[in-house]
C-alpha cells in the first residue's frame, strides 16, 4: 500500500504512535509518506520506504495567525496526486480529520476518491473536542471519515458519550517496539545516577497540566522521606517552571533531575525502579507502556485507559486522580519489598508483550484493507 500519514511531529503520544506505526509499515514493504510541518521527533533521517513532505505555511498579511489548515489541505492534495496514495491516515481529530475531509472533497472534484482513516488519541476528544468552539467540527469530521480508530476502549466510550457518532469506532491499542524498549544492563549508568544505591523513580511527559507533574514531585517527597531515592523527570513543557519552583520549595533540588527531552528514553527506563503517572487525563498511557516493556512497575491514576494497561496489584498500583498519599504509600510498599518488586517487574513485562508492535501492526494493515474495500463517498 501507499499510505499518507498526518500527525503532529512532537514528542506527545499521538506523534510518537503515528511515527512508529509508519516506520513499522515501511519495514513491511509499504510506502509511507509523512505529511506535517516538521520532521517527526522519532523519524530517523533515512529509512527505506519512508518519505517526508513538509507543509510550508507562509505568512499572509490579512491573518493574525498563518492558516495551517489551508496549507495542509493543499499539501495533501498535492501528495495524493503526485505520489499516488491509496489511503490517508490522520492522527488527532483537530485539525487533521477536518483537513482530510477538505482534501478529499477537492480530490473528488478532480475525479479521485481517497479514503481517510482517523485515529483518536485522547485530548482531541476529552479536552479540545469538548470545547464548544470545536465540538461541531470534531463530530462532523469523525462521521465523515471512512474509518475511525481509538487507542483504548475508554477513549471509544468517551467519544460515543460526548458526540453523536454514526461511524463504527474500532479499538486498536497503542503499541511498543521491543527491539528498542527492553531491559538491558546499564549498571554503570545506574551507578552514576544513584551512586549509593538510591531507588530511582521516573516520570516522562510533555509537562502539561493534565500530567500533574507536581503530584509526581509530592509523591516523590513522601518516598524520599522514607528511603534514599532519586527522581528523573524526562520531558519539557508549560508546567516545568512550576515543577522547578516546587522542587525548590521542598528542598529537593539535589534529588530531582530535570533531564528535558531525551531521545534514548529506554536507557533511562532501564535503570529505573518505578514509573510514576498520576495523570488527570490519559487515553492510554504510552509512556507507562514503554516503562513496563523495560520491566518497570507503574504507579498511576485511574484516568482514561490506564486501567486497561496498568493492572492493579499486578503490574503496579492504581489510585484515584489526585490521591497523592495513596500513590506514595503504594510506591513505598513496592520499593521496600524486593520480592514483590521483582514479581511486579515480571508482570509488567508480560503485560507489555500484549502490546507488541508485531501484534498491533497487522491490525492496522487489515483495517486499511477493509476500508479500501468498503469505503464509499459520504456527502454532506
Amino acid at each position: 500500500m501507499n499510505i499518507g500519514i498526518v500527525c503532529y511531529p512532537t514528542y506527545g503520544g499521538s506523534g510518537v504512535l503515528a511515527t512508529e506505526l509508519g516506520k513499522g509499515l515501511a519495514m513491511k514493504g509499504h510506502k509511507v509518506h509523512f505529511i506535517t510541518y516538521r520532521q517527526p521527533a522519532r523519524l530517523s533521517p533515512f529509512q527505506e520506504n519512508v518519505f517526508y513532505h513538509e507543509v510550508s505555511n507562509a505568512d499572509y498579511p490579512l491573518f493574525e495567525y498563518p492558516p495551517y489548515d489551508t496549507a495542509l489541505a493543499s499539501k495533501l492534495v498535492d501528495v495524493v496526486n503526485y505520489e499516488n496514495l491509496d489511503i490517508l491516515h490522520v492522527h488527532y481529530a483537530i485539525p487533521h480529520a477536518a483537513v482530510a475531509y477538505m482534501a478529499k472533497k477537492i480530490l473528488l472534484g478532480q475525479g479521485r476518491y481517497v479514503p481517510t482513516v482517523t485515529t483518536l488519541h485522547g485530548t482531541d476528544i476529552t479536552l479540545v473536542g469538548k470545547n464548544r468552539a470545536f465540538a461541531p467540527v470534531v463530530e462532523f469530521s469523525i462521521n465523515k471519515s471512512d474509518g475511525v480508530t481509538a487507542v483504548s476502549k475508554s477513549l471509544k466510550d468517551q467519544t460515543l458519550s460526548y458526540f453523536n457518532i454514526e461511524n463504527d469506532i474500532k479499538v486498536i491499542y497503542n503499541f511498543i517496539d521491543f527491539e528498542r524498549f527492553r531491559k538491558v544492563n546499564k549498571d554503570h549508568f545506574k551507578k552514576a545516577i544513584a551512586p549509593n544505591g538510591e531507588r530511582i523513580l521516573t516520570h516522562t511527559s510533555n509537562f502539561r497540566k493534565v500530567k500533574r507533574v507536581q503530584d509526581v514531585i509530592q509523591i516523590f517527597k513522601k518516598v524520599r522521606d522514607q528511603m534514599p531515592s532519586t527522581l528523573l523527570l524526562i520531558g519539557d513543557g508549560p508546567e516545568r517552571s512550576n515543577a522547578e519552583a516546587l522542587c525548590r520549595k521542598l528542598g529537593l533540588c539535589d534529588e530531582i533531575r530535570f533531564l528535558g527531552k531525551q531521545e534514548a528514553i529506554e536507557e533511562l527506563l532501564a535503570v529505573s525502579d518505578l514509573f510514576i503517572m498520576p495523570s488527570e487525563s490519559e487515553s492510554f498511557g504510552l509512556a507507562a507502556l514503554e516503562a513496563m516493556a523495560c520491566e518497570v512497575p507503574v504507579i498511576s491514576s485511574n484516568a482514561g485507559g490506564l486501567p486497561e494497561l496498568n493492572l492493579h496489584n499486578q503490574t503496579g498500583f492504581i489510585s484515584d486522580i489526585g490521591n497523592v498519599d495513596e500513590m506514595a504509600q503504594n510506591a513505598i510498599q513496592l520499593l521496600t519489598n524486593d520480592k514483590q518488586l521483582a514479581l511486579f517487574q515480571q508482570n509488567a513485562l508480560e503485560q507489555a508483550k500484549q502490546f507488541d508492535l508485531k501484534h498491533i501492526l497487522p491490525q492496522y494493515e487489515a483495517y486499511y484493507e477493509h476500508i479500501l474495500e468498503t469505503a464509499v463517498y459520504k456527502d454532506v
